[in-house]
């Protein structure tokens, strides 16, 4: 059954005019005239940074190599022939997984630095020196930051 176009419209009717007080024709002359807005030249300016943003990607080679971004995108269904914007997603995942490297390193230096900080004043010579500059991020670390992040994880079990 198909339906026509009238069966679905309504009638618009408009309300009658009201009649403008004293108050709101003096509000409206007092009023200061828009000026000209910037948003049309920031909107125009964001264009013009995405779009140099985006040349620069052409040349950019990240750290992700871009089968392993294919991979992962065709995974969870992005179709996109975008080379650039391909890059831009290999970017930002990059740049998630080097936050966390860098806040799981910041747990381990203050686990290293509250466990260890009184047998270390003890030790002397070349070694001592060297275990300062030592860190070794261990998986409570890496649990600690991805929390951070609301990924939560836990050391899987072995059996020997």
């Amino acid at each position: 059954m198909a339906a026509t176009p009238t069966q679905y419209q309504t009638q618009y009717t408009p309300a009658a005019p009201q009649p403008i007080t004293q108050t709101q024709q003096t509000q409206q002359q007092t009023a200061p005239a828009p000026g000209p807005s910037r948003r049309p030249d920031e909107e125009a300016k964001k264009d013009r940074t995405l779009a140099e943003f985006l040349l620069m990607l052409d040349d950019y080679e990240p750290l992700i190599p871009n089968e392993v971004t294919d991979y992962y995108l065709q995974r969870a269904g992005f179709e996109c022939e975008d080379v650039r914007l391909k890059r831009l997603l290999s970017l930002a995942a990059q740049k998630f997984v080097s936050d966390i490297a860098a806040d799981a390193y910041q747990h381990a230096r203050i686990r290293t630095n509250a466990t260890g900080g009184r047998s270390r004043a003890a030790q002397s010579g070349p070694q001592a020196a060297r275990d300062k500059t030592k860190t070794t991020l261990m998986m409570e670390d890496l649990s600690s930051a991805l929390a951070e992040y609301g990924i939560t994880s836990r050391k899987s079990e072995f059996y020997m």
